[in-house]
């Protein structure tokens, strides 16, 4: 139910994190990066349960390689696969590849899903992604860029599959990453959620309402602007997917020791919020400098949510 699977090894007091992933309109977009976006993006969510990501495996889905553009697809994404995996110390293991994947001569989108495995010191201090605790500080970790190419947002709302897909920095993914596995073994957060598909906006709701309480947020994003110190437009800020983000949160009394730790690595930090209000008066309110950008029942939020798969098939 959160970032990654964590599976306790018997007998021990060690944990197994897992997680697997692929943005395969990335791929597409752009095969060299779509694919290292796919290894950062399974090793975050490792991290993000706080086990340190060793190796990976995968699987890569294209159509029928005797198609030259099929063949530079899979080319280019073996090439971001190996990049990514060797900047960020996971080796790939083991993997498989299958092609020919098409329907009448129309091949599917360029998939390599990448699973990470990362360890835990210590199985019970597994990290998740919902929010825990009324009054704990909500954190943003990373740079933001105004970035929409690529995103769910551009495609469900647009119906537009095009643009670059989110840059990335695979010193600052790095970086990240270790934030997340240090910070989780001192016992630090309260939750985290890496950003992916959807952005800020859907880790937040996620974050409010995947938990077995549904806790309520109130967001300032008044102050987030991009590395350039530009103000971000709104669907860009609210459902970009920026690379190389998380949502983490922290008592009041344990930011000074984040802030110290985000510091020393060079991870951007901004103080975004606090989780308020619980149960059925719980809601999700984001701010920024241009007003109210959303005001939600995290109840509601969680019955579309629950209520996806038979709104489709009854469409």
């Amino acid at each position: 139910g959160s970032d990654a699977a964590v599976i306790r090894v018997k007998g021990t007091r060690l944990g197994l994190a897992v997680s697997s992933d692929c943005n395969s309109r990335h791929v597409w977009l752009d095969p060299k990066r779509g694919a290292a976006l796919a290894v950062a993006e399974s090793a975050r969510n490792v991290a993000c349960a706080g086990g340190r990501p060793l190796a990976i495996t995968d699987c890569l889905n294209f159509g029928s390689p005797e198609k030259p553009e099929i063949m530079g697809q899979f080319s280019s994404a073996v090439d971001g696969i190996s990049e990514a995996s060797a900047a960020l110390n996971v080796p790939v293991v083991s993997g498989n590849v299958s092609f020919y994947n098409e329907t009448d001569g129309s091949a599917v989108f360029p998939t390599p899903v990448i699973a990470a495995v990362g360890l835990l010191a210590e199985a019970e201090k597994a990290v998740r992604q919902w929010f825990r605790r009324e009054g704990d500080v909500i954190v943003l970790l990373g740079r933001t860029l105004a970035e929409l190419g690529g995103s769910e947002y551009l495609a469900c709302v647009h119906h537009r599959e095009e643009g670059e897909p989110p840059r990335l920095d695979l010193r600052a993914e790095a970086a990240l990453q270790d934030l997340l596995v240090e910070g989780a073994a001192a016992a630090l957060f309260g939750s985290a959620h890496d950003l992916s598909d959807g952005g800020l906006a859907v880790a937040l709701a996620e974050c409010c309402m995947t938990g077995p309480a549904p806790l309520g947020a109130r967001v300032d994003l008044s102050a987030l602007r991009d590395p350039d110190g530009r103000e971000i437009r709104t669907d860009a800020l609210l459902f970009g997917e920026t690379a190389s983000r998380a949502l983490v949160t922290v008592g009041k009394d344990a930011l000074g020791d984040l802030e110290r730790m985000a510091g020393e690595r060079g991870v951007p930090l901004l103080v975004a919020g606090e989780v308020r209000g619980a149960g059925r008066d719980a809601r999700l309110v984001v701010r920024s400098g241009a007003g109210s950008l959303v005001s939600a029942s995290v109840a509601e939020l969680r019955r579309v949510w629950e209520n996806v798969f038979p709104k489709l098939m009854g469409d």
